[in-house]
């Protein structure tokens, strides 16, 4: 009887040490998972059960992406961000050189519209290459984002009115009667205002003058996940500072991929000073015959995301575009990048 009870109690210390194994064997597969988020892109899906949003579609081949929207969207767009006076020229340079995609905001604390604007006229006049050929992204910025003696609409009006004066100005800086995206330059402190203005957006896009939605500067999943559920247009971007003290936004990166939105990132080079500099990048890009700074933009195009470069190189403007037509990594190229990303976000949590 004794040796029952014994055997018995083995028996179930043995299923007990299984079971732990099992459960610790399931916490690294889920972690993994996470963290495959980073290198596993899932471009063309559509959710079968509830036949709900068809996930953009990004080919490899091409140098744009297919929007939740339904427009084409470059995969590699120009910021201009902090160009000041030489916005104009600089925007010129990179649309001869083959950019076709322009990042601007309603903002002139760091961004100067109205250069925009001049350089895609003079483009159209001297060049011949229409406004229609270039994916024109704004954004609205709040007050609290704004300069208080350059603020472009009435600080004292109603926030649907803001968001219209500053949308108007946009429409006159850019000297173009439509956007082919507007973006909410980050989210307001309640999700009450974020919809005031997403409700605004809305209407733009219901009378033809924007062709699709985004926003940016959200680090929150709950706050995008909040919009995703309310908004009647969907986001269809979503623009994001890329580096190791938010994680890379894996989570938030794996639920614009779910639903269909694209992530944008920016300070995708400047951010990541210490990935470039590695010996692992440096024997990549030597292997393929580019710089840490190619390489690094296509590891993250081969995530799905389509990064802003805000170059004012000529140079670095074609090695820049020249990663559209580069060959994607392998999966062993992105596995190697990946473990310097944990890496680097390890190092970042541990010198909190």
């Amino acid at each position: 009887m004794y040796a029952s009870i014994k055997h018995v109690k083995s028996s179930i210390s043995l299923v007990q040490g299984v079971l732990l194994a099992l459960s610790l064997i399931f916490a690294f597969v889920g972690a993994r998972a996470t963290l495959d988020n980073l290198s596993k892109p899932q471009f063309c899906e559509k959710d079968a059960a509830n036949d709900a949003f068809v996930v953009a579609k990004m080919n490899h081949t091409t140098h744009t992406v297919t929007t939740l929207a339904g427009i084409q969207m470059p995969r590699l767009i120009y910021g201009t961000a902090w160009k000041k006076e030489a916005t104009a020229d600089l925007v010129t340079k990179a649309i001869l050189t083959g950019f076709r995609g322009i990042d601007t905001a309603c903002q002139p604390k760091h961004y100067q519209e109205a250069g925009v604007g001049k350089a895609l006229a003079n483009i159209h006049l001297q060049h011949g290459i229409p406004r229609e050929d270039i994916f024109l992204q704004t954004k609205f910025t709040s007050i609290n984002g704004q300069d208080p003696h350059t603020i472009p609409y009435d600080k004292n009006a109603p926030l649907p009115d803001q968001v219209r004066q500053s949308f108007a100005v946009s429409l006159r800086n850019l000297q173009t009667t439509y956007i082919d995206s507007i973006v909410l330059h980050g989210p307001y402190p309640t999700h009450a205002e974020t919809l005031t203005v997403w409700r605004v957006f809305e209407e733009f896009f219901d009378h033809g003058q924007v062709k699709q939605l985004g926003i940016s500067n959200t680090y929150q999943l709950t706050q995008l996940q909040q919009l995703f559920e309310d908004a009647r247009i969907k986001p269809a971007v979503l623009q994001n500072r890329f580096h190791a003290e938010t994680g890379y936004d894996s989570e938030i990166r794996a639920f614009c991929r779910r639903h269909g939105i694209i992530y944008q990132s920016f300070w995708t080079l400047s951010a990541n000073p210490h990935l470039l500099r590695s010996h692992v990048m440096k024997e990549l890009a030597e292997k393929r015959g580019c710089t840490a700074e190619q390489l690094m933009f296509r590891f993250v195009m081969d995530l799905g995301v389509a990064p802003l470069t805000g170059t004012t190189s000529e140079l670095h403007m074609k090695q820049d575009l020249a990663v559209l037509d580069m060959a994607p990594l392998s999966a062993e190229e992105i596995a190697s990048v990946e473990q310097l990303m944990i890496r680097e976000y390890s190092g970042h949590q541990l010198n909190q």
